[in-house]
């Protein structure tokens, strides 16, 4: 040990001997989180917990640039469009996955066709419009295309399209998930299932320089006041989805910094639509006239989320912000009741045990629908639980709460219409026609035809009451003072690459 490690370490000592505040760990970022991941294998997930993990650990051939605002580079340093919008050639640049080996074009071939093609892709239906991979040299990838795709680029950028090493990924199938292999800023050192999940620098990293980090503990601690606790206590540098009722405070908290960054969330009640009751689109469409969402925008958010009105993010690409939503109606949801022809009906929200502000929007939702005869129950689920319970659909309605994962708005529009394996966002709704708009709006290369379509799904969406839109709201996430470039952009990524603990 040098002497400067050596008088670090007997610092540390005699600081937690004495009951001193706390002290930094060097090089190491320890952020807590309201549960742990299930798979690190991006073909095989669509939740956060996973994804936003799987974003440090790879590389894709082009990315969103921080802002999310526009494509740049990744492991693709450049690349050409045809004319008719069907050949995309990319020239690789060099870099190597986080166990050495280098990226070759083999590589982008396996992997933009397990994407495409492996059975347990959550996300094959976003890539169905590839119609061939074709590696010409070690550095150069032609892909064909069905059709014209204008979002297909964007599509790229989504870490579902991480390009991994076929000699691993290929072998290994389902374990994969579990000693992944990447070519992000950082890799896989240690998982220790559903206690901590520790990151370290990946040495291999193409960006000279980066990560500023050697080592990210992500820990799982289910309570939000616990996080925040630990957070003000120095056992964690970072928390991410403080309530909204602690931000004042905290704002107010010396050595605490409260970062609302911009995002794409939304927050829903989805209903299941193989449920007999939610299966008739009155008893939808009563639920959303008694939801007071400005209520629950004013008593949850404290004023730091607007009113959902949309299934897409507001401000998001295409966004209708004058999508007509259904207003609060009492008289109108009684009335849809009585034609629906139910009277007293027993209902069960679905939230995870631990979140604060989920707790607090079941039970004004319980009092806002006892008005119209709907006797709502709530069941607390452990969070490590809540998504396997979602895909058995084994629930009426849950809590759920949707980000991009790329700029363009086919992404959420797909995942909620086009039915792949996260069956239209979980909801097993089924509706042919606006499946059929969304893929031709997939297929259009005109804005303005794009946006046409995209403004009628909204509308559907909102008419049908697939499920209730309730709001938009930022990021909340807190770290303490000397963690420097702590940010999410609003696709949700963590820029671990760029912070330092100081």
């Amino acid at each position: 040990m040098t002497v400067r490690r050596l008088l670090k370490a007997t610092t540390l000592s005699l600081a937690l001997a004495l009951g001193a505040g706390p002290v930094f760990a060097e090089g190491v970022l320890r952020i807590g989180r309201e549960s742990d991941s299930k798979t690190l294998d991006p073909i095989r997930t669509a939740e956060n917990l996973d994804i936003w993990i799987a974003n440090n650990l790879n590389a894709t051939l082009v990315r969103s640039n921080r802002e999310a605002t526009d494509i740049e580079p990744d492991l693709a340093e450049s690349w050409t469009i045809s004319d008719d919008g069907l050949t995309y050639v990319f020239t690789l640049r060099e870099a190597l996955f986080s166990d050495g080996s280098p990226v070759t074009a083999d590589d982008v071939v396996f992997s933009l066709l397990r994407v495409r093609d492996d059975p347990a892709s959550a996300w094959a239906s976003n890539y169905a419009n590839i119609a061939d991979v074709e590696a010409t040299d070690d550095r150069t990838v032609t892909v064909t295309l069905t059709e014209p795709s204008a979002p297909f680029l964007a599509t790229l950028s989504m870490v579902m399209a991480a390009i991994v090493p076929e000699a691993i990924a290929g072998p290994m199938g389902e374990d994969f998930g579990s000693e992944p292999v990447g070519a992000g800023a950082f890799r896989l050192k240690e998982w220790r299932r559903g206690e901590v999940l520790i990151l370290e620098a990946n040495p291999h990293y193409y960006e000279e320089g980066l990560p500023i980090l050697d080592t990210v503990e992500w820990r799982a601690v289910t309570e939000d006041n616990t996080r925040i606790l630990q957070v003000q206590g120095g056992q964690l540098d970072a928390a991410l989805f403080v309530p909204f009722n602690r931000i004042a405070e905290l704002e107010a908290t010396p050595g605490i910094n409260v970062h609302l960054d911009p995002s794409t969330r939304t927050d829903h009640i989805i209903f299941n639509h193989e449920n007999e009751i939610l299966a008739n689109p009155l008893v939808r469409q009563a639920i959303a006239h008694a939801t007071d969402r400005e209520a629950i925008v004013q008593v949850v958010t404290f004023g730091h989320g607007t009113v959902a009105n949309s299934y897409i993010p507001g401000g998001a690409q295409f966004y209708n912000p004058d999508n007509p939503a259904r207003t609060f109606d009492l008289d109108g949801a009684r009335a849809l009741m009585e034609e629906a022809g139910v009277g007293g009906i027993a209902l069960d929200l679905m939230i995870q045990s631990g979140d604060e502000v989920e707790a607090q929007i079941a039970v004004l939702l319980q009092q806002q629908w006892q008005e119209i005869g709907v006797d709502l129950s709530i069941t607390r689920v452990d969070p490590s639980q809540w998504f396997d319970i979602l895909m058995e659909g084994d629930f009426d309605m849950s809590t759920v709460y949707w980000t991009n994962d790329m700029i363009d708005a086919d992404q959420k529009v797909s995942f909620g219409f086009v039915g792949d394996a996260m069956m239209n966002f979980l909801t097993r709704y089924e509706n042919p026609d606006l499946s059929a708009l969304v893929l031709e709006a997939r297929s259009s290369t005109d804005p303005e035809r794009r946006q046409e379509i995209y403004y009628e799904v909204q509308r559907v969406a909102e008419e049908d009451a697939v499920l209730l839109n309730l709001y938009y709201s930022p990021f909340r996430n807190i770290s303490r003072d000397g963690i420097e470039g702590f940010y999410q952009n609003p696709l949700g990524r963590i820029y671990l690459e760029t912070v330092s603990v100081e």
